[in-house]
Order: C-alpha cells, then structure tokens, then sequence
C-alpha cells in the first residue's frame, strides 16, 4: 500500500486537511533525528505495506526539515505539537492520536482497523 505522502509546504498541508473532509487522513509527523520516530515509521510502515486497501489517506510531516508545516497542522487541528505523532482527521478533527512509543503495528490494527483491509 502507498507509504505516506511527504507534505513540502502548509499549501499542500492546506489541501490535505480539506480532503480529510471526503476521505480521513492519517497525519505522522516523523522526526528524522530521532530513534523513537525511526520505530514509529517502521511501525507505520509495516501496517501499511500490509494494507490490501486503506479508506484513509497517509500523509507524512518531516518536522526538523519542516517545522512550519509541523506548526501549522498543531495549530489547525488544535492539538499539542509531538514528534512522532499520529493523527487521524476526519471531517477536519481528530478523532484518534497516538505519539512516541504508543505508535505500535498492533494499536494501528486496534484504532484503524476498520479503514484497512488486510
């Protein structure tokens, strides 16, 4: 399945966050200089290359290289800034999250399960 989609500017976090309003959005904020964030895309990544199809739409914040980008989605989403991070927004809000070491294949499973089929 299709690994998460780097965002390059806030024009592009922008459009993702309005097409979260037809298809949710998976939001992961990775932080390249850090070795829990290194679990969490392995993690991450593992659950979706698993993935037959997915309902929802992976997009990927690289926060050091793009800490504008990672700023502007705490501030639209209302949520507290963390690296690494999950969110899934759906119809603009977050309606899951996890950060650090909760980012785990199996609490992938548990909370977006239902937007994957294996």
């Amino acid at each position: 399945m299709d690994m998460p989609v780097p965002l390059a500017n806030a024009v592009e976090w922008e459009a993702a966050y309005d097409e979260s309003f037809r298809q949710p959005l998976l939001v992961f904020k990775h932080s390249t200089q850090c070795s829990i964030s290194s679990g969490a895309y392995d993690e991450l990544s593992s659950w979706l290359e698993d993935a037959v199809t997915l309902s929802l739409k992976p997009v990927m914040v690289l926060v050091p290289e793009n800490r504008i980008v990672a700023d502007a989605i705490a501030e639209r989403l209302l949520v507290k800034h963390e690296s690494p991070q999950l969110l899934l927004v759906d119809g603009g809000k977050v309606s899951w999250s996890a950060s650090h070491w909760r980012i785990t294949y199996s609490t992938l499973d548990e909370h977006l399960g239902t937007h994957c089929e294996k």
